[in-house]
């Protein structure tokens, strides 16, 4: 199939793909006598794969590790859960860091209340006089 047909099937773009296959995710597949890229089944399962691990919010080096060992014929499945294992850590981090965000939001929005004259409102004070900090370390694995 070409590869409109393929990011049909996979709902993704052709953008993406190519990206993929830039990235080495994807290998490269063959051309046709046209030089049309000729892509198969392999390609649409590892697609998938792909595919599905980014809707997890995983990255692409995750991802990587995975493949790898996917693609070794002696590789177990050890290393996938350790990969998840690690992801959720990061999810979990992350987490924490939208409670907070989360806390701060409403804390800001308990400083007005009812509609006013903006040079009023708690909320534009309070963002316009307040120190300027660091914001807090992320830990998110991007």
């Amino acid at each position: 199939m070409k590869i409109g047909e393929l990011a049909s099937l996979l709902n993704c773009k052709t953008e993406t793909i190519r990206y993929y296959e830039k990235e080495g995710l994807l290998p490269k597949p063959e051309r046709n006598a046209s030089n049309y890229r000729h892509y198969g089944d392999e390609h649409v399962k590892r697609l998938r794969f792909i595919r599905n691990c980014r809707s997890l919010d995983m990255t692409h080096d995750e991802i990587r590790t995975l493949l790898m060992v996917q693609d070794e014929s002696n590789g177990n499945c050890a290393c996938f859960s350790q990969v998840i294992e690690e992801h959720l850590g990061h999810v979990d981090a992350r987490i924490q860091e939208l409670v907070y965000l989360k806390e701060q939001l409403i804390d800001l929005r308990k400083q007005c209340e009812t509609a006013q004259a903006v040079e009023n409102c708690g909320i534009f004070r309070q963002l316009s006089t307040m120190e300027s900090t660091e914001p807090p370390t992320r830990h998110s694995h991007l």
